[in-house]
């Protein structure tokens, strides 16, 4: 994911009115950090004077509409710095705190196009754009022309950032209750709110499953020759609210069930739901209503 060579991935996001004046934040401890993660000079480029500092208020400055995406992870603060050599394509370091591991994952897992580089605990390599996840943070490296020079300058910083960051961070526990066959790594994404599950999987242009900040969501798409369909994972802070969503979705998306938590759908596909505890899991576009029953029960099994 890049402020430029994505941004038409995220159209579809809300972009907000209106736009906010470019402020510098503080030089506090959480700045230098990020300073301190990204070295100066990489194969012949190098940093330029001034790094830019971006929070949640001024992100949209810097990447208009994206900026959705990373208040949707809850970001603390970016810092880029630009790199440049005579005669070449410049190269940016986007830096997030994105404030944990969880949320630094879950905004890794919004593109998961491209080859894997080894870097970090989870990256990808894809047109130009190196993209990793370590820790609480989440990582951007582009250049603005991809040649093979430049491809080795991007691993060669991205070599140098992800070791700095010492401190490495567990995936969300949500990830553990998928079944086997959806946990697959390219198949998996985490989200918070709504706007982000309908860009992986349209399922309302209504809020119907009352997701906010405080709710976790997993989807897994196994891919479209799957014979599994799409398996739909939501926590929330607690039982009332998990009952209360799951009405919701009953009430909008399966208004003519003849059973509860289960209804076919115009593709003759099937769709299944059921609330445990403070969750609920839905499969969509299963083959037989059964199948379905089946990918649920060895959810069920994984909840404590």
């Amino acid at each position: 994911m890049t402020r430029v060579g994505r941004a038409g991935l995220f159209c579809l996001l809300i972009v907000l009115a209106g736009r906010y004046a470019v402020m510098s934040a503080p030089q506090d401890t959480s700045t230098l950090r990020l300073k301190s993660l990204i070295p100066k000079e990489a194969l012949g480029w190098k940093a330029e004077a001034k790094d830019e500092i971006y929070d949640p208020q001024t992100i949209f400055d810097y990447i208009d509409g994206a900026g959705e995406i990373y208040r949707a992870y809850n970001f603390r603060q970016l810092l880029s710095r630009r790199f440049k050599k005579t005669g070449k394509p410049d190269i940016v370091v986007d830096l997030f705190d994105m404030g944990s591991p969880e949320d630094a994952f879950g905004v890794f897992t919004h593109d998961l196009e491209g080859e894997d580089p080894g870097i970090g605990q989870g990256g990808t390599y894809d047109g130009g754009l190196l993209s990793f996840w370590k820790g609480r943070y989440f990582v951007s490296i582009y250049a603005e022309g991809e040649t093979a020079e430049t491809k080795e300058a991007l691993f060669a910083l991205g070599r140098s950032i992800a070791p700095a960051i010492e401190q490495t961070g567990a995936k969300p526990p949500l990830l553990g209750l998928l079944p086997a066959e959806f946990a697959a790594e390219k198949a998996v994404r985490y989200f918070h709110n709504y706007i982000i599950l309908n860009r992986h999987f349209f399922v309302s242009q209504e809020n119907i499953l009352n997701l906010d900040q405080s709710t976790e969501g997993v989807l897994s798409k196994p891919g479209t020759k799957s014979e599994k369909g799409v398996l739909l994972l939501i926590k929330y802070p607690g039982p009332k609210k998990a009952e209360e969503a799951y009405k919701s979705f009953m009430r909008v998306y399966m208004p003519e069930a003849k059973e509860s938590g289960i209804v076919q759908t115009e593709d003759k596909k099937w769709t299944v739901a059921m609330v445990r505890k403070d969750l609920i899991a839905i499969v969509f576009g299963a083959l037989t209503a059964e199948s379905g029953k089946d990918i649920l029960a060895k959810v069920e099994n994984k909840i404590k």
